[in-house]
């Protein structure tokens, strides 16, 4: 029996944020890949690319940046800047009305440097993370992003 809403268009899947970004037909959906995309090759200019000037981050990474975008550049800083061989594979996606995409990701990386408020460990980390993004014009200008950051916070050591 099929229980995905006929208005989703979902495919399961484990595919990297980099592989998705190359084979999705959905120009929506390659958006949203390519803000995943950001993660793993550190690439902090490609905000511009991605994001709208305007965007609304309904759960703000850096609540002091003076932008959401800047805040979102913020993050990927701290990814890039904490940690290596950082890797998005798509877990779950979905496809609404109105420029909306639904993503359930993990991510997996090394922790090399400060991040977060911890010292580089060495160690191999892995989180899941959902995101809701809407496309307008090409460009993120929404999103609310929930990200595990418990799991990875006791990965990295912290007291449970």
């Amino acid at each position: 029996m099929n229980t995905t809403p006929p208005s989703i268009s979902a495919i399961p899947t484990a595919n990297t944020a980099s592989e998705m970004v190359r084979s999705t037909t959905s120009s929506a959906l390659r958006v949203a890949f390519r803000e995943l995309e950001l993660y793993d090759t550190g690439d902090v200019a490609g905000a511009d690319e991605v994001f709208a000037p305007d965007l609304i981050d309904h759960n703000p990474a850096d609540p002091s940046a003076a932008s959401a975008i800047d805040g979102m550049r913020s993050l990927i800083t701290s990814v890039r800047d904490g940690f290596t061989d950082t890797q998005h594979r798509i877990l779950f996606q979905g496809e609404l009305p109105g420029g909306w995409v639904v993503l359930h990701w993990r991510m997996t990386a090394t922790h090399t440097g400060e991040a977060f408020g911890f010292a580089a460990t060495g160690k191999q980390v892995a989180l899941n993370g959902c995101d809701i993004i809407r496309v307008v014009d090409g460009k993120i200008s929404e999103i609310y992003h929930v990200e595990q950051m418990l799991q990875l916070a006791q990965q990295l050591g912290a007291a449970a």
